[in-house]
């Protein structure tokens, strides 16, 4: 077992402790194997070995502070009535209350307009700062030998995170519950965690805190082949409800190993909820080009895939917003190919559902080769003419248009069909004129090619 040290608590001194190790052991390198010792190696190894030196005392004061902390006893006048803790910017509300201004901020912001304490309805929301207070405990902090508030909060509250050491507890005490055996304590536990990173960043904030919560929070799916649909349901949208936060839990829960599997089984057997919800992470994780390639590679469109064909009110659109996401890198739209996505679309499109969405994939999806051999064996040309001709959506002519124009340009055989819908509607043309620029470009493209193929008919 690895030796413990100042560093081992927070990953951020971790990483700068090993840098400076690794420049560290180069330069005695260096100096082992030079022979005319440069006076310039030793200097950089006494820099190397002060800095390291320095952000191992900070390390050590801050540990120190804490376990001082941890004996200390703060004054209930001194604590926040919303987070428990020592105030470090005490202000006074309308109601004559004093909280400490992060925690009553949050609270004002969330949309309340009484005060916490007293419930009395706030007159206006102006935050006084209680310059008293914050003297008394700038004295009490000198006095129990703390340098600063600041000091003291840096280890309670993360300031951009905004959670407390009463919000690690609940969480610490949810995850234990939702990962315990008991199938009640796992209903319960699973339950508030959904609500809870729901309404508070500062709970989804706490899972960017280590990849092992996320498996403590995915466990009891983990176990049998049939879980428990409400618990699938909460676990699978507290997962969306991570994800959301920000690109570090992207990154953290797409590597989980057991969360794509999770969600390709929620795709295939969950509630439409759970399904619905578990497209809607997909596409939220796909946010991160990193996450594209490695939630491709699962073998997730077949899922999502089927589950646009099965067409479910309530999931499609999350569905297709995953799959359009997915297939913006290279890779995934031969997978989304191979795997059925050019039928299933062809079919929905020409049925007019769901247009908008589906024709965007597609218009992403003809770029393969093989899209285009589909299209064509489906019948793709009369209904993408017919878009092209009837819509009055900007976008969907675009991409219709731009659909077109691959295909055209790959089998000769559907300019026939080109050339009539020219003649009789003059839809080419009037798209050339009216569309938006891509459309114009594309519908340009075409018509100059059916010019050529006339003159050729013509001269020959």
């Amino acid at each position: 077992m690895a030796k413990t040290g100042v560093f081992d608590s927070d990953p951020t001194a971790i990483a700068k402790a090993k840098a400076l190790k690794r420049e560290m052991k180069k330069l005695l390198r260096n100096i082992e194997e030079e022979d005319d010792l440069c006076v310039q190696t030793i200097d950089q190894l006494q820099e190397a070995l002060s800095a390291f030196k320095q952000a191992t005392m900070r390390k050590m004061a801050k540990s120190s502070s804490l376990q001082m902390l941890e004996t200390v006893s703060c004054p209930d006048e001194f604590r926040c009535p919303l987070s428990n803790e020592l105030m470090r910017d005490p202000v006074v509300l309308a109601s004559g209350q004093t909280y400490d201004k992060l925690f009553i901020q949050k609270w004002l912001s969330s949309g309340n307009r009484t005060c916490p304490k007293t419930q009395q309805v706030l007159p206006h929301t102006t935050l006084t700062p209680n310059l008293l207070i914050h003297e008394m405990i700038s004295k009490w902090c000198n006095k129990v030998g703390l340098e600063t508030t600041n000091q003291y909060q840096s280890n309670l509250v993360n300031e951009e995170k905004g959670f407390t050491r009463s919000d690690r507890e609940i969480f610490d005490s949810l995850l234990c519950k939702v990962s315990s055996s008991n199938l009640q304590d796992q209903k319960s536990a699973a339950k508030e965690l959904r609500l809870l990173t729901k309404k508070g960043p500062e709970f989804r904030a706490l899972f960017g805190e280590s990849p092992d919560e996320i498996t403590r929070l995915v466990n009891p799916l983990l176990h049998g082949s049939n879980p428990d649909e409400l618990i699938q349901e909460d676990v699978i949208t507290t997962l969306l409800n991570i994800s959301i936060h920000d690109d570090s839990n992207k990154k953290l829960v797409c590597e989980n190993p057991n969360v794509i599997p999770l969600l390709i089984d929620a795709l295939r057997r969950g509630t439409v909820a759970t399904r619905s919800n578990a497209a809607a992470a997909i596409f939220t994780l796909s946010a991160l080009d990193s996450n594209k390639v490695l939630i491709g590679k699962s073998g997730i469109l077949k899922p999502l895939i089927d589950l646009l064909e099965e067409g479910n009110p309530l999931a499609i659109k999350d569905v297709a917003a995953a799959i359009f996401t997915l297939c913006i890198a290279h890779e995934n739209r031969s997978r989304a190919v191979k795997d059925g996505a050019v039928r299933v679309l062809g079919k929905k499109i020409s049925n007019g559902l769901y247009v908008d969405e589906l024709l965007a994939i597609l218009a992403m999806l003809v770029t393969h080769w093989k899209a285009v051999e589909e299209l064509g064996e489906v019948g793709g040309v009369s209904w993408l003419l017919k878009i092209t001709r009837e819509s009055e959506c900007k976008r969907n002519q675009e991409n219709a248009i731009v659909i077109l124009h691959t295909i055209c340009f790959s089998d000769r055989t559907k300019w026939k069909d080109i050339k009539e819908e020219e003649n009789t509607h003059g839809t080419i043309t009037k798209l050339a004129r009216e569309g938006t620029a891509r459309a114009q470009r594309k519908a340009n493209g075409i018509l100059d090619r059916l010019r050529k193929a006339m003159n050729l008919t013509h001269t020959a």
